[in-house]
């Protein structure tokens, strides 16, 4: 695990692009040379990513040969974050020109053995250090006890992790093998690692604390957000977490606006929201990543004219645009409003069963499996709503990705589960996971009485939010459906 992943894996909010570029400059190589003991694989990697819009990630490899030793060169423009791959095992790397280091570690166990010699290599042990005292160390971790903690004792965790934090960084302050970029860089992961925990505590615990509502916080609780230089911090533009508590913060300020994630307006509010507030390189950055949450998840007319705006006024050198265009082409058939995939699938009882058979209900879909652990704790809460809106006009239907179709209907029939069961042939590589663009389970969708896309991130099951956003969904489609473009 790398040095940056410090948001919980609970959280909702793991998106993951790495931060905007450093400024222009000529190319530089680094070179890494390693020896690995036990060798358990042919090539070993280094991934970076080229474009802070877009996930993809540019792996340079090179091969292990029979002794287990390797020779790698990267380019890079400046400073950055990178990751050493080797199999299934990744660890934090910092890269900067000039950096040139010996790199051994064992096969089986890249990631706590590492060790780093040469130009470079006080910066990347200070990152493994790092990781083993800090990000392996559950104790420091925002995991379910002490998400289910109240605000006071929350905060007295926070307060102690950031303190034992601020100790460490001392070290890297004093060394002088180190440069000022891998400072900002570390006192920015433990600033903003703060304030994302706590900028997205509330929200968490709602989902996780299914026995109790939403938390209601002190009156001064987020007044740490009242910090300007919180917001516009030119010396941690290098840092993921920064990015990640600025796409926070924007949600968290359209939420305060009194907008919902379910509402037309909430992502043309945080886009408005990011163009005012922010400065500097991650301004357009914001608001690219607004704008593809708004791809996903808003309304096709509403993203359109966004993406327009972010052309003409925002990125007018066309550096960030192109990407966001295809990102947009590629999900403006499945944004708010649009018809959702059909689909004609055998339930478990042997029947038939396609989207149009559930015409004029509201219709709950839940992708899951029977071999993931977070999909069957949320089937007792799958009952349980049917249950509470049993009569109404609306109707759970379950879809199943797995490939062993004995086993999930013995699940089914066994567990005597209400609602309608269907599987969908193929798993999560099937053409049905593709059509609804898939990436993980449970996956949740609203589809409205007409058949169009209502809410493609609704609530959990297990959310208590979930009941009132299903009872506010009842008759919506007209509404939504209007937000799209005349001739959809």
């Amino acid at each position: 695990m790398s040095f940056v992943s410090r948001l919980s894996a609970l959280s909702l909010f793991a998106l993951g692009l790495l931060a905007a570029p450093a400024a222009a400059q000529a190319q530089s190589t680094v070179v890494l040379t390693g020896k690995i003991n036990g060798k358990t694989a042919d090539t070993v990697a280094v991934s970076l990513r080229e474009h802070p819009l877009d996930p993809k990630e540019q792996l340079t490899y090179a091969r292990v040969d029979n002794k287990g030793e390797f020779r790698l060169a990267v380019k890079v423009d400046g400073p950055t974050k990178a990751d050493l791959v080797y199999g299934d095992d990744v660890a934090g790397l910092w890269l900067e020109p000039g950096t040139n280091m010996e790199v051994r570690f064992k096969g089986e166990d890249l990631a706590t053995t590492v060790k780093f010699k040469g130009k470079g290599a006080e910066a990347n042990t200070y990152l493994a250090d790092f990781d083993e005292r800090f990000v392996e160390n559950d104790g420091f971790q925002v995991l379910p006890d002490n998400i289910s903690l109240y605000e006071a004792p929350f905060l007295s965790f926070l307060d102690y992790r950031r303190k034992e934090e601020m100790k460490f960084l001392q070290d890297v302050k004093e060394d002088p093998n180190v440069s000022p970029a891998f400072r900002d860089y570390t006192k920015a992961e433990i600033e903003y690692s703060y304030a994302n925990d706590r900028l997205t505590f509330q929200d968490l615990r709602e989902q996780v604390v299914a026995t109790e509502g939403r938390l209601k916080m002190s009156s001064t609780y987020y007044d740490f957000l009242n910090d300007a230089a919180l917001l516009n911090n030119p010396t941690a533009h290098q840092n993921e977490s920064y990015q990640e508590f600025l796409l926070n913060y924007v949600h968290y300020a359209a939420t305060a606006a009194g907008r919902k994630k379910g509402d037309p307006e909430f992502y043309q509010m945080c886009y408005n929201l990011a163009k005012e507030k922010l400065q500097g390189p991650m301004k357009p950055i914001i608001m690219g990543r607004v704008l593809q949450e708004s791809f996903r998840f808003g309304h096709v007319k509403m993203s359109a004219a966004m993406l327009e705006d972010f052309r003409s006024s925002v990125d007018q050198k066309n550096k960030l645009y192109p990407v966001l265009k295809a990102d947009f082409d590629k999900h403006k058939d499945f944004a708010i409003g649009s018809p959702a995939p059909s689909f004609k699938l055998v339930s478990a009882s042997g029947d038939s069963l396609s989207l149009r058979d559930f015409a004029g209900k509201l219709v709950y879909v839940n992708f899951w499996r029977t071999t993931s652990g977070l999909s069957l704790r949320d089937l007792p809460y799958a009952q349980e709503l049917a249950k509470k809106f049993n009569g109404q006009n609306i109707v759970f239907v379950n879809i199943a990705l797995d490939e062993n179709e004995p086993a999930w209907r013995q699940l089914v029939t066994s567990k005597r589960l209400s609602g309608v069961h269907l599987r969908a042939p193929g798993g999560q590589r099937g053409p049905l996971a593709r059509a609804y663009m898939l990436q993980e389970v449970p996956a949740y969708f609203l589809i409205a009485e007409d058949g169009t896309f209502l809410n493609t991130k609704p609530k959990r099951l297990s959310s208590r939010a979930a009941v009132d956003e299903i009872k506010e969904s009842f008759g919506k489609a007209s509404t939504y459906s209007s937000a799209l473009p005349a001739g959809k």
